[in-house]
């Protein structure tokens, strides 16, 4: 029973992935889809303390369009489309399993976790995704920085055979340390907002967690998305410049997270761990909404 519990989980996961993607296209105006702001937000975390190419999310956007037109927004975009089913996957199976455990086994008593304990499970989550979120990210960001004058890789598997080659297959998990952290306190955060409200509205209502109304998993999901980037966001900045950083340990900018969290705040002050955060927020709702969503009318479909 519990290996088939955890496959349902794994499954609704993987579908909330898979919309998660489809709402991103479908927020499409022109050029504006979530993939656009995800680039937009990679190339102000990492553009030049010294000289920076944009003064912000418009400047960025109208010269990634003006010089690489509208695909310049999707590079990198292949790696998350293949992996984001699997990493959501693995973060709803992780989360339930690990509800399971700190309630004894008991179903029932997953919905009367603490916050604390909620945590736990979310922060277990995320470092269970990260084994995938890490490499995936890595890749993509790679892309994204990219110019069309200045390409060193053509798409993934380029990157991924020249990598490889050349600095061996542990150059593909840079900055993984730092992603661990990210999604550990990430994901700690995110699930526990959204289950702590969660359960609050079933015991406030005296109902199944299949009654709760899919407009309050939306809002739920939502607040997510948002609670979870205003914390981490920093530490997704030096992940990016890590990620981006040569491969080369003699010209490397950074030695590491510290490091380069020290010269941030030295060269650019508090800003500069924030630089990209509004095109990252306009992402967070809708995608997250959708996400929280899917997955309970996936368990509802069928069968919790």
């Amino acid at each position: 029973m519990s290996d088939w519990q955890t496959a349902k989980e794994l499954f609704a996961g993987c579908v909330g992935g898979i919309v998660q993607v489809l709402v991103g296209q479908a927020m499409r105006r022109g050029s504006t889809t979530i993939q656009p702001f995800d680039t937009v937000k990679v190339r102000l975390q990492t553009q030049p303390r010294e000289a920076p190419l944009y003064t912000g999310v418009v400047d960025c956007a109208s010269k990634t369009l003006r010089n690489e037109g509208v695909l310049g927004f999707y590079k990198g975009t292949l790696t998350p489309l293949v992996g984001i089913g699997a990493c959501v996957s693995i973060q709803f199976g992780a989360l339930e399993a690990m509800k399971r455990l700190l309630s004894g086994g008991n179903a029932n008593g997953s919905q009367n976790l603490s916050l604390a304990q909620l945590y736990i499970a979310g922060a277990a989550s995320g470092v269970a995704n990260s084994v995938l979120s890490g490499p995936i990210e890595h890749i993509r960001t790679r892309l994204q920085v990219q110019s069309s004058a200045n390409r060193l890789y053509s798409g993934p598997v380029d990157f991924i055979s020249k990598v490889s080659k050349q600095y061996g297959y542990s150059a593909l998990l840079k900055g993984q340390a730092i992603t661990v952290l990210r999604e550990f306190h990430g994901y700690g955060i995110y699930f526990a907002v959204y289950e702590y409200m969660m359960q609050r509205t079933m015991a406030a209502n005296n109902i199944k967690r299949s009654q709760v109304p899919s407009w309050k998993q939306l809002i739920y999901g939502a607040l997510s998305g948002y609670t979870l980037w205003i914390f981490i966001y920093p530490i997704d900045v030096v992940k990016s410049k890590l990620q981006t950083d040569t491969f080369d340990k003699a010209t490397q900018k950074y030695s590491g997270a510290i490091d380069c969290f020290r010269k941030t705040m030295a060269a650019e002050g508090f800003a500069g761990l924030y630089r990209g955060f509004w095109a990252c927020m306009l992402r967070a709702g809708p995608a997250n909404a959708a996400t929280f969503a899917a997955y309970e009318m996936t368990m509802n479909f069928i069968g919790r």
